[in-house]
């Protein structure tokens, strides 16, 4: 819990002793207190005179400064009167008031909402302020002053020289405590300007990656230059900083006199800013740094477009890089390669490594050349890694010459002896304690042998042990570091005890982050190791609970305070560090050496971190327990282990009392209001739970728990982690062990796809993520329980959205990747392929090739071994298992891609009898083939086939009559068939190099594909033109027999690709304007698909289910997926390239797109399948009419067909025929009948009996109105006269004569009412008359609109055009004028809609407002949503209104996808409250509300989608969603819809 929190929350409680009890008490302890001086020995004051001294003087004191709650209390003497009742009485009134004093405090201080009120909850803001803090920390261990400090001012304060100065020295010389000094110090040295400071401590940083690095950093100079002159910032991090376990809170050096606050603040404070920061930040930082698909090669070029545009003379940049020799080799190489270099001006970096490391030296070396004009001696420390460097620079040291060098450098050393003589002098006065001369005399030896500042600090610790009897000897100080550290640290466990220092700084050193106090003491507590000894100092029977006692923890830590200090990690979580990483080796060589070890310690900490023992969950503690002496020991000691046939094991289930770990803290209580939905993020479980689950390889944990948990999810994307998310759940970590990779990538995918709005909305990840997923979850049966965990956050919240029926969104879920991003060239792929098991492989322009391993994006770049010689790949091709590369050097490379990952030259592939070396084309090889354990290799316009039985064997070479263009093996490996350029196919046998069979085809095309049979012995043969030719090889010895020939019905076209499906008997012949799908079963043509107008293929692939295939057209960069059925293309794939157009590629379970410069795409089949597939509209749905019950509606676009839904199933069950396209649709009230007008006719169909009962021809109808009785039907006719007839039987009742704008049938279904010349009319629907006028009521005032009220069928609701409201008595045509409306609203009256209830009425929509009139309080209603609104549909009932708006990019200042779709918003009619929103993922085109409270969108594509309202404050919810069973996993188009044709020819006419 934050301290923020918990500072409010503080109650203090202490108990008043009985005044002459503690008299009597205080008397004596002051007596023994002063009988030292007349005894021999004094005794320690006793815990009561603590006691005393605690509830008299300390507490009291805090009580006025820190305003917290005191309650006193007395003991309850019975000789004072009290009663057991009325001590009862007492305890429960004031638990009573206790309890009513903790709920005001929650209440007065209410953490939920704290996103809107810092800016530390975004990773890169606490980064910022954590690297800030952590160099405020370490400056306050800057003890002795050192003479480098002015080399590195004298670097700052030089502004000509555009080189970094690179900080080195040995091991704990204090390089990063002089870096963090002189960034407290730049302020004061640089007082005539205004520097942005960039500290970055690497090898402290939680996150040490190359690319989070950069994002650091670009971040902050973002923020340092949007916020000029504001030190609001650092003061708050100089605030309340911790003064327990601070190493050095006083000044201790004898040389340096000046007190650590006067150093740090040294300054003059800068002008306030008055915008607070936290604000300004969130408005300010562009939200590309948030986005977790950032390119390393972006981040670079931008890291070098802010230092070239934004520093100035007045306002440079000092970047102060500390500890990357601490890191990954490889990340501190990229680290460096992407500084810019040289530095532009007024740009300052200044870089720490150790010079033992000669990597990070040589890679700042080759990354800063000869740059500075005066040259920089070239140190001893300095040792290049070169070969070619290696003479030339021994010899310059040798001789002591200088040799010039981009970057300048600085050596610590060792200071001077009497400095840290001083210092431990300084140290042990500010301790209150001495050491006798003996002593001094050891350190002063000590010091001699080892003169570092940290080394003097450890000398110090160890004479904080000492007494002044103590036999101290020269052994006894160890004279290097590590030994110093490990000798301390038996000190301590003499002291302590070895179980709890050995546990307790290894759970220290364990953790990703560090740890509080707390934690270290819960942790200790489920340690069974720990617990054991205090089980068995308290010597009880069987305790329930059990803890380790947390005074016993800081006795340890207090002796540890000089090398722990704290650190804030989460929002006022402090937490415990070594200020010295070497205290972290000592500890991980001495008690963390057995890997086995580190794992269960691991396991325990993602135990506490999950709160797996938590809420009472008691935890087994195995014990030893031996007969005789009834005493417990240890489980693995030598002694029990000896006797263990002598001693009996008991399991001791314990509750350790350890705190629940939810993923957020949030109240219980459903949530209504929308501002309430966020709650506070458990830093620290997200932190470290991931960290210890993998180090403790408990990966399926991890991956299902944790990853794929809804819970974690929303922590991390609130916590402003979500580009972490994405990399754990794609798995950038090689060492991970991936089960669900399908599920992760998707997962990944999607969060990617909306990264812009999760940023600034975290509470809509839940519903992002449903509307996105839900489609795909019959395909990934595994994410079943994400979809769970939705709909219980759904019922938590209390009031939302959920979806019933979704189709996939627009944008399909893919994984991308840049090959810019590994392979540092700028070069295009000339080849790709793909195995059988994913694996890409491709080779570049400039002669590289790399590798691919779909679906993760690990991008590795080929070379051979350092014994083979460096090469350049020209060919790759794929046998299906293995990939065979050629080069530029003739030389032809087999590549296994499963592990081991070793390439095997093949040999003799080049080198036949029969290969002619002058053809230009020998080395071109065509293909390959592997069958069994033969390799089949041929060539480009070469007649012979190279069959290898293994890479090293000599090869048997196969010669036909002309060039081989394909070859197809037997499944056995013995027979393989040849096809040629002259349309011959010769069969061999693999055993034998002549041919034993041959056919021809009689129009000798070029043959360019066969298609083999081996149930039939048939083989088909495809040549250029597209034509098929089939033959039986069946017999040894016998001629094959020709079979048929199969045209395609055009001749003359080339083939450009096949693609065939032995599986699914189907082949696709792609052409340039054709695309052509055979059947191989019986070699039928199933469809012949054509070009686009004006467009041409280029590249065709089957689906994997063959349901749909795949396309790419002419200069167009998206992948088209046209459905074979229908001949419809359904789907536009994003390659994510606008130029270029890709390569495409099948596997076994997708397809990959691959563009010339790099970017990759990949989609699952299963994905492309379920977004594809579903039924969809021709065109984009006009209107959706739904029953009385809401399970079934029907939708209408511009076509003939007008189609019935079961919401049950969620597919389309009838199409309804008609002979033109439909215009109108109306459901009679009883769901029997269902008109439609199309073409002037209608159509009138029983829905019982699926039957086109009457078509009524001559009717003119532009519009139908029914009855509420079901009864009769009004066809309204604008040039025409409109007719009244009978549903029932067509028949016309009467004419009504002139045209009524906007008519509706009254709720009696006795007048037909609407608008006509300004007045409203009341037409009789028996006689045809106009029986009532309402003309207008003022003589400048003209009905506008008007609303029936059905529940008062009598009376109608008239509204004038000047804003008179009026309520129209249609029998007895009386008027009263009820109100007058705004101006406002007088001019956008459209009075559209109202519920059946009569209380709520559409007024208008303007922009983003929608205003209601309550009828029943005459109170207007105005409602702002999310965007322009362009359709609003009010429930019957007068509940909720549903309207849909349009966000635009001016207003969302944001282009991306996510922003600019239409948003569904539910309003709540009651109150105007929000019930919930909903980002689309299509574009709608038509809305409907059922009385089920089930919303309908119909889509511009012609889906269909289908939500329910859920809302806890009116307790409605919608009805239909309980009976709806399994149609997420439902088999998309199981049945076809039945088809209903209409009439032939009208049954009735009318004149």
């Amino acid at each position: 819990m934050p301290s923020s929190v918990r500072v409010a929350r503080r109650v203090l409680w202490f108990t008043v002793l009985n005044t002459a009890d503690r008299s009597r008490r205080m008397g004596t302890d002051e007596r023994d207190w002063h009988r030292g001086t007349e005894g021999l020995c004094h005794r320690e004051p006793s815990g009561d005179h603590f006691l005393s001294r605690l509830c008299d003087d300390f507490l009291p004191s805090l009580v006025p400064s820190s305003q917290l709650l005191m309650y006193t209390t007395t003991e309850c003497d019975y000789r004072y009167g009290y009663t057991t009742a009325r001590r009862r009485a007492y305890t429960e009134s004031l638990c009573h008031q206790v309890y009513s004093d903790l709920l005001d405090l929650l209440n007065n201080h209410n953490p939920l909402p704290v996103r809107h009120l810092t800016h530390l909850d975004d990773a890169l803001a606490r980064e910022l302020a954590g690297q800030q803090e952590l160099s405020c920390i370490l400056s306050r261990l800057y003890d002795v002053t050192r003479p480098e400090e002015e080399e590195i001012k004298t670097y700052l304060l030089e502004e000509e020289k555009l080189c970094p100065l690179v900080v080195g020295g040995g091991p704990c010389t204090g390089k990063t405590v002089l870096v963090a000094h002189c960034c407290q110090q730049v302020d004061s040295w640089l007082a005539d300007q205004d520097p942005v400071i960039i500290p970055y401590f690497a090898s402290i940083a939680i996150n040490p990656s190359p690319k989070h690095f950069l994002s650091c950093l670009c971040y902050q100079i973002a923020c340092g230059y949007r916020q000029p002159g504001d030190t609001t910032c650092k003061l708050e991090l100089s605030q309340n900083l911790p003064s327990h376990l601070d190493p050095n809170p006083e000044p201790c050096s004898a040389e340096n006199h000046q007190s650590i606050s006067n150093r740090c603040s040294s300054t003059d404070p800068k002008p306030q800013d008055p915008n607070p920061p936290e604000h300004r930040i969130e408005q300010s930082i562009p939200r590309q740094y948030f986005k977790p698909d950032l390119s390393p090669s972006w981040l670079k070029d931008h890291l070098s477009s802010l230092l070239s545009r934004l520093p100035s003379p007045k306002r440079p940049v000092i970047l102060m890089l500390d500890g990357l020799d601490q890191i990954n080799n490889i990340h501190q190489q990229h680290m460096v390669q992407w500084l810019p270099s040289p530095l532009p001006p007024s740009v300052k970096l200044i870089l720490s490594v150790s010079n033992r490391h000669a990597q990070a030296l040589q890679a700042i070396r080759l990354h800063y050349p000869e740059y500075t004009l005066s040259p920089l001696p070239v140190l001893n420390s300095i040792v290049p890694t070169e070969e070619e460097q290696k003479e030339s620079d021994g010899s310059l040291r040798e001789t002591g010459q200088t040799q010039s060098r981009g970057f300048g450098f600085v050596e610590l050393k060792s200071v001077e002896k009497r400095q840290c003589v001083r210092m431990v002098a300084s140290l042990l006065s500010s301790s209150g304690r001495k050491v006798t001369s003996g002593q001094q005399t050891l350190v002063n030896q000590a010091l001699s042998s080892c003169s570092l500042i940290f080394y003097a600090r450890l000398l110090h610790s160890h004479t904080l042990l000492w007494t002044s009897d103590s036999e101290v000897v020269e052994s006894s100080l160890p004279n290097d570091v590590h030994a110093s550290i490990s000798s301390l640290l038996d000190l301590l466990e003499q002291k302590h005890g070895p179980s709890l220092v050995r546990h307790c700084l290894s759970y220290l050193t364990l953790s990703r982050t560090g740890l509080t106090e707390a934690e270290l003491t819960d942790l200790l507590s489920s340690d069974d190791e720990v617990l054991m000894m205090e089980y068995t100092l308290r010597g009880e029977a069987h305790p329930s609970k059990l803890r380790e006692p947390h005074v016993d923890v800081e006795r340890l830590l207090l002796d540890l305070r000089m090398f722990l200090a704290r650190r804030t990690v989460a929002a006022g979580t402090h937490v415990l560090f070594w200020v010295c990483r070497h205290f972290g080796l000592v500890v991980t060589k001495k008690y963390l050496g057995c890997p086995e070890l580190r794992k269960q310690l691991h396991s325990v900490m993602a135990d506490y971190f999950n709160g797996r023992w938590a809420l009472g969950n008691a935890k087994p503690l195995v014990i030893t327990r031996e007969p005789e002496l009834s005493g417990i020991k240890e489980i693995g000691s030598s002694d029990t282990n000896a006797a263990f046939s002598e001693t009996a094991q008991m399991t001791v289930y314990i509750d350790r009392q350890l705190p629940c770990q939810p993923f957020l803290f949030r109240s219980s209580e459903p949530l209504s209001s929308a501002c309430k939905e966020v709650g506070l993020v458990n830093l620290r479980m997200i932190l470290e739970l991931p960290y210890h689950l993998q180090e403790s390889d408990r990966w399926e944990e991890l991956e299902c728990k944790l990853l794929l948990s809804l819970g974690f999810q929303q922590a991390m994307v609130q916590a402003g982690l979500l580009g972490d998310l994405v990399a754990m759940l794609e798995g950038e970590s090689r060492s991970q062990v991936v089960t669900l990779p399908r599920e992760r990538a998707i997962l990944a995918s999607m969060l990617k796809s909306t990264a812009c709005i999760l940023h600034s909305s975290p509470q809509e990840l839940p519903m992002l993520m449903e509307t996105r997923l839900l489609p795909y979850v019959g395909d990934y049966p595994e994410l079943e329980v994400y979809i769970q965990e939705i709909e219980q956050e759904r019922k938590r919240r209390g009031s939302s959205i959920s979806v019933v029926l979704c189709p996939a969104s627009s944008t399909i879920p893919s994984i991308q990747c840049s090959l810019s991003e590994v392979i540092q060239e700028q070069s295009f792929i000339t080849e790709v392929t793909v195995t059988a098991c994913n694996v890409v492989v491709g080779v570049m322009e400039s002669g590289s090739a790399w590798m691919w391993r779909s679906p993760w994006r690990e991008v590795e770049q080929l070379s051979l071994s350092n014994k083979q010689l460096k090469v350049k790949f020209s060919q790759v091709r794929s046998t299906g298992r293995r990939i065979l590369l050629s080069t530029y050097c003739h030389m032809v490379f087999l590549l296994d891609v499963t592990s081991p990952e070793t390439f095997v030259e093949v040999q003799g592939l080049l080198k036949t009898e029969f290969q002619d070396e002058t053809d230009q084309h020998t080395h071109i090889i065509e293909g390959c083939v592997e069958s069994k354990e033969n390799l089949c290799v041929w060539w480009k316009d070469n007649r012979f086939v190279c069959v290898f039985h293994g890479a090293k064997d000599k090869p048997l070479t196969f010669q036909c009559q002309s060039s081989v263009t394909c070859l197809v093996c037997s499944t056995d490996g013995h027979y393989m068939y040849c096809g040629q350029e002259t349309g011959a196919v010769a069969l061999f046998d693999i055993n034998n190099t002549k041919p034993i069979r041959e056919c021809s085809n009689p129009n000798q095309n070029a043959i360019l594909a066969l298609i083999l049979c081996e149930e039939q012995w048939d083989v088909a043969c495809v040549d250029i033109t597209g034509n098929i030719t089939l033959w039986n090889v069946n017999g040894k010895h016998s001629r094959p027999a020709f079979l048929r020939e199969c045209c395609s019905g055009k001749s003359g076209n080339s083939i450009l690709n096949m693609d065939f499906s032995y599986e699914l008997a189907t082949l696709l012949v792609c052409e340039a304007q054709e695309i052509t799908v055979w059947n191989t079963h019986e070699w039928v043509m199933w469809g012949q698909f054509m070009a686009p107008q004006e467009k041409a293929f280029i590249q065709a692939l089957l689906a994997q289910e063959g349901h749909l295939f795949l396309a790419l057209l002419q200069s167009c960069s998206l992948v088209l997926v046209w459905k074979i059925s229908s001949g419809e293309c359904v789907l536009s794939l994003d390659t994510s390239s606008s130029t270029s157009v890709p390569r495409l590629l099948k596997t076994a379970s997708g397809f990959i797109t691959i563009t010339p410069d790099g970017c990759l795409s990949r989609w699952d089949s299963e994905v492309i399948y379920a977004a594809g597939m579903p039924p969809k509209m021709s065109s984009g749905v006009r209107q959706v009419v739904v029953d009385e019950v809401g399970e079934r509606f029907y939708t209408v676009d511009s076509s003939v067909t007008v189609w019935g839904w079961s919401l049950r199933r969620g597919e389309p069950e009838v199409n309804f025929f008609h002979d033109g396209p439909v215009e109108n649709l109306k459901l009679s009230p009883d769901n029997r009948h269902l008109v439609a007008v199309s073409g002037g006719d209608i159509y009138i169909w029983q829905i019982d009996v699926c039957q086109n009962s009457f078509r009524i021809s001559g009717s003119g109808a532009t519009d139908i109105l029914i009855a509420p009785n079901s009864t009769f039907a009004v066809s309204l006719c604008e040039r025409g006269i409109s007719r009244v007839w009978n549903l029932q039987n067509g028949s016309v009742a009467c004419h009504i004569h002139p045209y009524l704008a906007d008519a509706k049938v009254s709720p009696e279904s006795t007048f037909l009412i609407g608008l006509h010349r300004g007045d409203l009319l009341a037409t009789s629907l028996w006689s045809g008359t106009v029986s009532k006028r309402f003309s207008r009521a003022e003589k400048s005032e003209l009905v506008v609109a008007f609303q029936m009220l059905p529940q008062q069928p009598d009376f109608v609701l008239v509204m004038g055009s000047c804003g008179g409201v009026y309520t129209w008595k249609v029998t007895e045509e009386t008027t009263l004028r009820q109100f007058q409306l705004p101006r406002s609203f007088s001019g956008q009256l459209q009075i559209s809609q109202t519920c059946s209830a009569g209380s709520f009425v559409l007024l208008s929509t303007d922009s983003n407002t929608v205003a209601f009139l309550d009828l029943s309080t005459h109170r207007i209603c105005s409602v702002k949503v999310e965007g322009a609104v362009f359709a609003v549909c009010l429930d019957k009932a007068g509940r909720y209104a549903a309207c849909l708006s349009q966000p635009s990019a001016l207003t969302e200042q944001c282009f991306c996808d996510v922003h600019l779709r239409a948003v569904l918003t539910v309003i709540r009619l009651a109150d105007g409250g929000q019930v919930g929103a909903l980002r689309l993922g299509k574009m709608p085109s038509s809305l409907a509300v059922c009385e089920q409270l089930c919303v309908y969108v119909g889509c511009h594509d012609g889906s269909v989608c289908v939500y329910s309202i859920l809302d806890i404050v009116t307790k409605q919810k919608c009805s239909v969603r309980g009976n709806l069973i399994g149609w997420r996993n439902q088999c998309l188009c199981s049945t076809a819809p039945i088809r209903l044709l209409p009439l032939a020819f009208p049954n009735i006419a009318w004149s």
